[in-house]
């Protein structure tokens, strides 16, 4: 899964809140966070979850898209996917780190972008030895507040060989 990522904030506080941020940091090159998305990381998104871990990570580099985003994509999602998409699309990245369905549908079905999910970096993280359990993580960022649908875990559990 080399290359790199830019993030929004969504898969940065689920990672964070269970201290595997890091994963990250093995799995890709480089790890890339629009401004907006890192603000509302430190702003706390919906408690503050994995805040230090995110600020302890100096690795993550914060950039600021170098053209004005397409007003539409604003309107379609929120700022920080528009953002993730954007610099996206602008080269930055091999591919989108995005949680939220319908983000992840736009950017790949209008942009053409290569995306995947926080619980994709999981499973990829078993496969490379960095995590010994995918099912112990998603119970983990379930308990610290993070919502991951049923039938996505079930999906990830047989990827992982862990049904």
């Amino acid at each position: 899964m080399k290359g790199r990522v830019v993030s929004n904030a969504g898969p940065i506080i689920a990672l964070s809140s269970i201290e595997r941020v890091n994963i990250l940091r093995e799995l890709f090159e480089e790890v890339i966070v629009p401004e907006d998305v890192h603000f509302e990381v430190i702003h706390g998104g919906k408690s503050y979850a994995g805040l230090e871990s995110y600020l302890n990570a100096k690795w993550i580099r914060v950039v600021s898209p170098s053209t004005p985003i397409d007003p539409l994509l604003g309107t379609l999602v929120g700022k920080g996917e528009a953002s993730v998409i954007h610099l996206a699309r602008e080269g930055r990245a091999d591919l989108a780190l995005i949680d939220e369905k319908k983000a992840r549908k736009i950017a790949r079905k209008i942009y053409g972008i290569r995306v995947i999910g926080s619980v994709r970096v999981l499973v990829e993280a078993k496969h490379r030895g960095f995590v010994s359990s995918v099912r112990v993580a998603l119970e983990e960022m379930r308990l610290a507040g993070y919502w991951v649908h049923d039938d996505i875990v079930r999906a990830a559990l047989k990827q992982a060989k862990e049904e």
